[in-house]
């Protein structure tokens, strides 16, 4: 075939293509992107010696709820939430209340997708939905408890002045229906590694383009937007994007497709 005829043909089937494959091919083209971007700065950090930026909650001596991204000086966050940072930085822990909702709050720890399963496990099928507050944590325990809470048939549910923060939206991406009341505070940033062990350029670049192949990939079989996770992409990891009710809305992490379960006093 002549390069003329070949370059005719690539440009039918560009045309013919539809609009979703078309936008999933850009996506992963700036996730790509993002991927050597990432690999020239893990190498000039590794040359300047210096750590990984981070910001891990169940520490003590990085704030809880980290500042909005901005140009200049950071900006605060919109909301304070309402539980203390003490509160938070704790393990995630589980508190059935009425009408069928598990309060899920505290941090990510690693084991919570365990005790999670565990949890819903013993209530049966009276758990309807889960509420967070959290400030994040382990992508990989984040990304099974969303798993599990879709096998389930389960909601999601971000209180006012409660926090759904760095992986914990990965959570909330698992319900089948997705709500955030006024003053919930929701905010996605970079993946990082938390551990005392710092990797290689080499294999950081190999670890965050793999998570964010899987996170991707999560976020589409949940049925959410490819803009939710650039904003993620886009903002460091010691820094918070924000959502705004109209974003989550436009991102379809919030949804009104079915009620949530009420809470009763």
């Amino acid at each position: 075939m002549s390069p003329s005829a070949l370059a005719s043909r690539l440009k039918d089937a560009f045309l013919s293509a539809d609009d979703g494959l078309l936008m999933r091919g850009a996506f992963y083209g700036l996730l790509a992107a993002a991927g050597a971007f990432l690999f020239v700065d893990l190498r000039e950090l590794s040359l300047a010696s210096e750590d990984l930026p981070g910001h891990d909650p169940m520490t003590t001596d990085a704030p809880v709820l980290p500042p909005a991204l901005t140009d200049g000086v950071p900006n605060a966050p919109p909301v304070e939430p309402e539980s203390t940072p003490e509160v938070l930085r704790q393990p995630m822990r589980f508190e059935l209340l009425p009408g069928g909702v598990l309060k899920a709050e505290g941090s990510i720890d690693l084991g919570a997708a365990d005790r999670f399963a565990k949890e819903i496990e013993a209530r049966g099928e009276y758990v309807k939905a889960v509420s967070l507050n959290s400030p994040g944590g382990s992508v990989t325990d984040a990304l099974a408890m969303s798993t599990l809470i879709r096998e389930k048939g389960l909601n999601t549910d971000v209180a006012a002045k409660a926090l759904c923060a760095s992986s914990c939206p990965l959570v909330m991406a698992g319900g089948v229906a997705r709500a955030a009341e006024k003053d919930a505070i929701v905010g996605v940033h970079q993946v990082f590694n938390a551990g005392e062990e710092r990797p290689s350029p080499e294999r950081a670049m190999s670890s965050a383009q793999s998570t964010t192949a899987r996170i991707a990939r999560h976020l589409e079989t949940m049925g959410i937007g490819n803009g939710l996770w650039i904003h993620a992409l886009e903002t460091p990891p010691d820094r918070l994007y924000y959502l705004t009710p109209q974003e989550m809305a436009e991102f379809k992490l919030v949804t009104e497709a079915v009620p949530m379960a009420k809470q009763t006093n």
